[in-house]
């Protein structure tokens, strides 16, 4: 049986999707353990701004984004991420480099920076359907390496004057990896669609095999206790206009925060910018009730305000017990 799920949201589709897994799920033993799977199922959401969950079980804010930076720094170094999700250390190789990164394959130079050629192609020929970047190869699985992209290819069609993107996945950790897929690459069409002057239209994930861990069976369940999400907290429309040199700042905040730096005053005037650059910041002293207090009155928008709560809301907890 094939399985669509369909949805204005992230929540939407993880709430119908997990329902899915763990009701129709079989029981499969990969190398990374024990998992409940379907295979060959497809995604679509509708709404490409609505690409941060808003539950308390898997609404996460801070490791999604610096993920994304860390793709969209070309970099693969194993320090840069682990400082976000210390999961990774386990796939660095000797050399301190995470060999799957996607940073190198889609925006480093040694790549030909794949998804700047697909912008200019688009530019030349709206009708376009080589806009296509490859990121698995199957040199990935001659070498032994301890991680390789679970992503196939991402495809950019510019239909109804608005930018889709289709993404193909061999492997997807349903409740760990697919929130953060769908923010990354999700944010990566808007981008694109910025870069072209258009809206962005729906975002399609295809998955050939969609994987529950048993590890994470428990956490599921909590999600889907929880019930349908608010809808409304979406992302705020990216800026109009070339998004590049705002990236460009956005690196090098996102740096500043990893250091323990102060954001720099030419943020000041890219509010959608810094909001993002705030939320890095917030990640660096997110042990501090006082530290994440002190950023609310700094963003532009309250649309980040749940995730810096749930944080203070969690140490607060811990500072009351004994």
């Amino acid at each position: 049986m094939l399985f669509s799920f369909e949805g204005p949201s992230v929540d939407d589709l993880l709430n119908d999707s997990l329902e899915a897994v763990i009701a129709a799920g079989e029981a499969t033993r990969p190398s990374k353990g024990a998992t409940l799977e379907l295979y060959g199922c497809t995604f679509r959401l509708t709404n490409p701004r609505a690409r941060l969950s808003r539950s308390s079980v898997r609404g996460l804010a801070f490791s999604p984004l610096g993920e994304l930076a860390w793709y969209l720094s070309g970099s693969n170094d194993a320090s840069f991420i682990t400082h976000y999700i210390s999961d990774y250390s386990k796939y660095a190789e000797a050399d301190g480099r995470i060999h799957g990164g996607y940073g190198p394959r889609l925006f480093g130079s040694d790549r030909q920076a794949q998804i700047h050629n697909i912008v200019s192609g688009l530019r030349a020929n709206r009708a376009s359907r080589k806009a296509v970047a490859q990121v698995f190869e199957s040199a990935d699985l001659s070498q032994g390496y301890l991680d390789v992209p679970c992503t196939c290819t991402i495809q950019f069609l510019v239909r109804e004057e608005r930018l889709q993107m289709i993404v193909f996945m061999r492997s997807n950790d349903l409740f760990m990896g697919f929130p953060h897929d769908v923010f990354a690459f999700t944010m990566i069409q808007e981008i694109v669609a910025r870069s072209l002057g258009i809206e962005v239209g729906t975002y399609t994930h295809m998955v050939g095999s969609l994987h529950l861990y048993a590890k994470d069976l428990g956490r599921a369940k909590l999600f889907l206790q929880e019930g349908f999400h608010d809808t409304l907290g979406v992302m705020p429309a990216m800026p109009g206009g070339d998004p590049w040199p705002a990236i460009k700042e956005l690196l090098l905040a996102e740096r500043a925060a990893r250091s323990g730096a102060a954001l720099s005053p030419s943020l000041d005037d890219l509010p959608y910018w810094k909001d993002l650059a705030l939320l890095l910041q917030a990640y660096a002293v997110r042990d501090s009730v006082d530290g994440l207090e002190a950023l609310r009155d700094q963003f532009s928008t309250d649309a980040y305000w749940t995730y810096l709560r749930a944080r203070i809301d969690r140490l607060t907890v811990l500072r009351q017990q004994p």
